[in-house]
């Protein structure tokens, strides 16, 4: 496992820091290192390290959502109102519909099928979105217009959206029954996930007030609530549960609110912690990643990713009519609303697992759309949002 790690920092630092120096995300080249390094290449993961994948990730994203909240302005996403609602369901709802419209005719899989894939696809990666929308916070990019917090609320949310939709879909294909309050949970669970948040941020608050214990301490035991929260989540066996992602980026909005200088410090921490973590995020995806079944799909595949990403991007412009907002804002907000990863890569593969017909196509699919979207999205952003947004707080 020792190996495993070195190589994991070690070639993906090196790669992502090449691509930077040709102007490419360095996301792209920690991608690849893992695709490379990862079981369907060179092999030289050990299986230890890819059967605790899917932690590391989570806790990668935990680290990401922490720092998003921790610096998240809410009084400009207050300001946006409707529109800060609505980007957590109506893009991915307009991807959704177009894949359905699309990938019958084009692949000629069936509705049902149809609507499993576009639910794998459906989420927009918080992973690839989150730390560039904190970077534009930080630069003061389109913050006085909240551009920045609606994308990173949006992102942060939409997946427990499609997350329901995946798993009713597949109930479905499955032959078991819809549950209403499945769709009655998803508005729920993310208020409950904001109260819960914004309660244990607060309460972190008093007690740094109280006990006066060193930043890293601190930081430790913001980490170990959010774990908390997260086991909390996976252990509830209710139907009608909370985000803990949601709750986790609260965390550091009620910490914010109570002691904004205790929280401008934790952030700087939180930032050196997601050096690492994200080099293990996306070298970890990329390893999950099997290059065998891009070839299986081809240009139909293709089609379909991008056109509904189209649609998504619809969803985007719908979201923002009646707003204040100008024509180079949309455009921002429609690009960076557009990368997949975290969401696909943990999905991807259970259509197949469960053994639906659809399986191998839909995983299939979900790799092409990691493989495109998350580096041409990444790069769509760090092009566009100087030439795009207005800076000013």
């Amino acid at each position: 496992m020792l190996l495993s790690i070195a190589l994991i920092l070690i070639v993906g630092m090196a790669m992502g820091w090449i691509c930077k120096k040709i102007k490419l995300p360095s996301l792209f080249g920690m991608l690849g290192t893992g695709i490379v390094l990862g079981p369907y290449v060179l092999d030289l993961l050990d299986p230890s390290i890819l059967g605790i994948s899917a932690e590391l990730r989570k806790i990668a994203l935990i680290i990401i959502l922490t720092r998003a909240g921790l610096g998240l302005d809410v009084s400009g996403l207050k300001k946006l109102g409707r529109p800060a609602i609505l980007m957590c369901f109506v893009p991915a709802t307009f991807e959704l519909v177009g894949m359905l419209l699309l990938a019958p005719k084009v692949m000629g899989i069936s509705v049902a099928e149809a609507a499993v894939m576009g639910a794998v696809l459906a989420a927009v990666s918080p992973a690839v979105v989150v730390p560039r929308m904190v970077r534009l916070m930080e630069e003061g990019y389109g913050t006085k217009q909240g551009i920045p917090q609606l994308i990173l609320a949006g992102a942060s949310v939409d997946d427990v959206y499609v997350i329901v939709l995946f798993s009713t879909f597949t109930g479905m294909l499955q032959g078991r029954q819809t549950s209403v309050l499945s769709f009655v949970n998803i508005p729920v669970s993310i208020i409950l996930g904001i109260g819960i948040g914004s309660l244990l941020g607060y309460v972190l608050a008093v007690f740094f007030a109280k006990v006066h214990i060193r930043d890293t301490s601190k930081v430790l035991l913001i980490l170990s609530a959010s774990f908390l929260l997260v086991a909390a989540e996976d252990a509830l066996t209710t139907t009608i549960t909370f985000s803990a992602l949601i709750a986790i980026m609260f965390v550091g909005v009620g910490l914010q609110k109570k002691r904004e200088n205790v929280a401008k410090r934790l952030a700087v921490k939180y930032g050196k912690l997601w050096v690492a973590a994200e080099v293990f995020l996306f070298v970890l995806v990329g390893a999950t990643v099997n290059i065998h079944y891009i070839g299986k799909v081809g240009v139909k595949a293709l089609i379909v990713i991008f056109g509904a990403l189209v649609f998504r991007m619809l969803g985007v412009f719908v979201c923002m009519l009646g707003t204040d907002t100008t024509k180079k804002e949309r455009l921002f907000a429609m690009l960076a609303y557009t990368p997949k990863a975290t969401v696909q890569a943990a999905i991807g593969g259970i259509p197949l697992a469960m053994g639906l017909p659809c399986g191998e196509v839909v995983l299939s699919v979900a790799v092409l759309a990691i493989v495109l979207t998350a580096p041409l999205g990444a790069f769509a952003i760090d092009v566009s949002y100087k030439k795009l947004l207005s800076k000013g707080y």
